[in-house]
């Protein structure tokens, strides 16, 4: 029955993380600022490379969250039955996804805060 929680646990996880994977990508946005062209910098918005580091960042978090939650998964069907290793993974699982949930809010932050920034100063919408 815990093997079955722990499995389904990590498989709607993935599921989860798979059903939201095209939140991530990101359209260019056309500002029409030219900045870059006359130093060799790039043209390249801003706005649209500070939100695809975000991007990266967050995505790697989320990886990061996610082995959480698989060592966590580990460590309960290692455990042989053993209270307090039953315990601790349980503690590492409810960890990975209070980790998961901060990035997710983290994100919708970060892409509100984007858009609000790219309709205030009148250069469209993403």
């Amino acid at each position: 029955m815990k093997k079955r929680l722990v499995v389904s646990l990590i498989l709607s996880t993935f599921l989860f993380a798979f059903a939201i994977l095209p939140a991530f990508a990101q359209t260019s946005l056309n500002t029409g600022i030219n900045y870059g062209t006359f130093t060799g910098l790039g043209t390249q918005d801003l706005r649209e490379g500070i939100m695809r580091i975000i991007n990266v960042l967050l995505s790697f978090l989320g990886i990061i969250a996610i082995v959480i939650m698989l060592w966590g998964g580990f460590v309960w069907l290692t455990s042989g039955g053993s209270e307090e290793k039953v315990g601790q993974a349980k503690k590492i699982i409810t960890a990975g996804i209070v980790g998961l949930v901060i990035i997710f809010i983290a994100f919708a932050i970060a892409q509100f805060v984007i858009t609000q920034l790219i309709t205030a100063t009148g250069a469209g919408g993403v």
